[in-house]
């Protein structure tokens, strides 16, 4: 077993908008890629999870083959900015991805 972190080139999360947050996570090499999208660990489930969301607040997960990579996007609980929000940017929402087991 590896985690997603050691696998991963980039893993990101930033702004999606005020009212999503969107996280990138792309790969230097393909087997790593597929080894990730082929684990089946990356699925609603586990990152309604990991993020202690309800399902209705997960946007989309979306796997892009020729970019080696795939992108989370999800609801903000509070909009980007406004009073109550932690992460003005987004930038540091990714680290749960990061401890991911595949």
């Amino acid at each position: 077993m590896a985690i997603l972190f050691d696998l991963a080139k980039v893993l990101r999360s930033k702004n999606s908008g005020p009212f999503e947050i969107t996280m990138d996570v792309l790969f230097h090499r393909e087997e790593d890629y597929y080894r990730v999208k082929n684990s089946g660990v990356i699925n609603e489930e586990t990152i309604c999870k990991i993020y202690n969301l309800s399902s209705d607040r997960l946007c989309s997960i979306i796997f892009f083959d020729q970019a080696i990579g795939f992108k989370v996007t999800m609801l903000r609980e509070v909009s980007s900015g406004s009073i109550g929000d932690r992460d003005v940017y987004g930038a540091q929402q990714h680290i749960p991805l990061t401890r991911l087991e595949v």
